[in-house]
């Protein structure tokens, strides 16, 4: 298609706007803001270790335990540090919250505040980094709640803990080959290519749909021992493949960054699953509900998928926690919906040793 003819994130926006006559145009210039912090973290990540001389600054940040009890990479600094300084300034939003920050962080002062909360992951699958694996900045909007837009004050951890399906746009850019970002305003999902020879991001993958069926499931197999009894069901059943009641051979994929998982099911169809388990009962999962879950699960569903906790929807999770974290299946809606029907079916007793069973050699 000739580049004429292609849409930029702008002239879509503008479209979209137009479904509401009375929009004031506020979260239009928040997500191109949101866009810019996306390409300017680009340009930075393709660099690589070259990139020190570009930012020398970055040489001189990171190591530190964030939040979320990881070590900080120097890019997650910086990432996190653009998204701030891109979006504090503009008067669009009440406050803003961070993976990498432990609490909300405030719009200054000498800046106007607006009616839009920012939740973000700067930099998901930076330990990818090293060895040049697709990573990516994760990215929600909410509404701040009434109070805040009338007295102005700061905003407040509860202000944050809203439902997934309280975001009114989401999604995600991802720094591979070429750089995307991927977004929903609540209308379906888009693709947008970003073009260096304009700077601008274009409309490449109108409609994105999530096949309903697919062959193809992500897990981290070293976690099987942790497994729930339905998830390992789930699993055994797709590697038992033509000869397994599902009746056809399945392919696994595991690339450890959640962005470029989301964005192989959205290009082709799939299901990802970072389940609850037992590994640390501390945790009842490993992604963030508010940075990651909400937002890709927004995204899915909005393209015709499903998220899910593996028992309930993900977006109709109420968060309990700035930093909550909690299991995540999401993917083709058909194999989604199966492990929630596993999930919800009376566990099956293990098979044991017959050896030792109840009617063994050994009973009396």
């Amino acid at each position: 298609m000739p580049l004429s003819q292609r849409w930029t994130l702008t002239r879509y926006l503008i479209e979209e706007r137009r479904r509401f006559p009375g929009a004031s145009g506020d979260l239009n210039a928040l997500i191109l803001d949101v866009s810019l912090a996306c390409k300017a973290i680009a340009r930075i990540v393709s660099f690589g270790v070259l990139g020190d001389s570009l930012t020398p600054q970055v040489t001189a940040v990171g190591g530190d335990v964030n939040v979320q009890g990881e070590v900080q990479k120097p890019l997650d600094v910086l990432s996190n540090e653009i998204f701030i300084r891109m979006n504090e300034w503009n008067g669009h939003l009440a406050g803003m919250a961070s993976e990498e920050m432990e609490t909300p962080q405030q719009i200054p002062a000498a800046f106007p505040r607006g009616k839009y909360l920012l939740t973000f992951d700067p930099l998901d699958g930076s330990s990818n980094i090293d060895v040049n694996v697709s990573v990516g900045s994760i990215f929600s909007i909410l509404r701040a709640p009434q109070a805040v837009i009338d007295s102005g004050r700061d905003v407040t951890v509860d202000d944050f803990l809203q439902p997934g399906t309280e975001q009114v746009a989401a999604g995600y850019a991802i720094y591979g080959p070429v750089t995307m970002l991927v977004l929903t305003v609540g209308n379906g999902v888009a693709g947008f290519t970003l073009n260096h020879n304009l700077g601008e991001f274009v409309l490449t993958h109108p409609n994105i749909r999530v096949p309903a069926d697919t062959s193809e499931f992500a897990i981290n197999t070293s976690n099987s021992r942790f497994w729930e009894p339905p998830v390992k069901r789930y699993v055994d059943e797709c590697l038992a493949g033509k000869t397994g009641p599902r009746g056809r051979d399945f392919n696994m994929r595991w690339i450890a960054s959640m962005v470029a998982e989301a964005h192989r099911i959205l290009m082709r169809g799939g299901v990802f699953m970072y389940p609850r388990d037992t590994k640390d009962p501390a945790k009842p999962g490993r992604l963030r509900l508010l940075y990651e879950a909400n937002p890709i699960g927004f995204v899915m569903e909005q393209a015709g998928g499903r998220a899910s906790t593996g028992r309930q929807p993900v977006l109709g999770v109420k968060p309990s926690s700035l930093h909550q974290r909690i299991g995540l299946v999401f993917g083709s809606r058909n194999e989604v919906e199966r492990i929630e029907r596993y999930h919800h079916e009376p566990a099956e007793r293990e098979p044991c040793n017959p050896l030792f069973a109840e009617r063994s050699l050994f009973r009396d």
